[in-house]
């Protein structure tokens, strides 16, 4: 069997770049059963409504749906266990820390497989307020007016 290599998207939090600010970003592996991998490679997740937790020293990856195996038996998965992130102590010490700082979030951007691994780019975050949404929408679309202007400039 030809061993993967590279990078395979599988789902990403789109909302979680919308509602909050992201400050550091921590890849981290994740604990699958058989299913669940089947379920990853077929592209059934979903991080839409996930968070992560640091409990006693533990990373849980919460409230993530990973759909059943359409092929499973009595031996498929619960949709939306929690499931344990894989990282260094130093790593789980830093995300206990910023977790406990007022305002702070850890939140899931994307689930992917790299080199044949299940991984999970986590993120602590900052909520942004109503207005902040707005101010980043006015900002791209004055970036990509500014950019139509370019392309249009250029053609003639």
């Amino acid at each position: 069997m030809v061993k993967e290599t590279g990078r395979k998207l599988v789902t990403q939090n789109k909302k979680a770049r919308h509602d909050y600010h992201l400050h550091d970003t921590f890849e981290a592996g994740i604990v699958l059963s058989g299913t669940e991998v089947k379920s990853l490679r077929a592209g059934r997740a979903s991080l839409a409504e996930a968070y992560v937790t640091v409990d006693s020293g533990e990373v849980w990856l919460r409230n993530a749906n990973i759909a059943e195996y359409a092929y499973g038996t009595w031996t498929n998965h619960a949709p939306k266990r929690a499931r344990k992130l894989l990282l260094h102590r130093k790593e789980i010490a830093k995300l206990a820390r910023e977790s406990d700082a007022s305002g702070r979030t850890i939140v899931p951007l994307q689930i992917y497989f790299q080199d044949g691994y299940a991984k999970v780019l986590i993120a602590v975050a900052t909520g942004k307020r109503e207005w902040d949404k707005r101010q980043t929408i006015a900002e791209r679309d004055a970036k990509m007016e500014a950019q139509r202007a370019l392309r249009a400039r250029n053609k003639r």
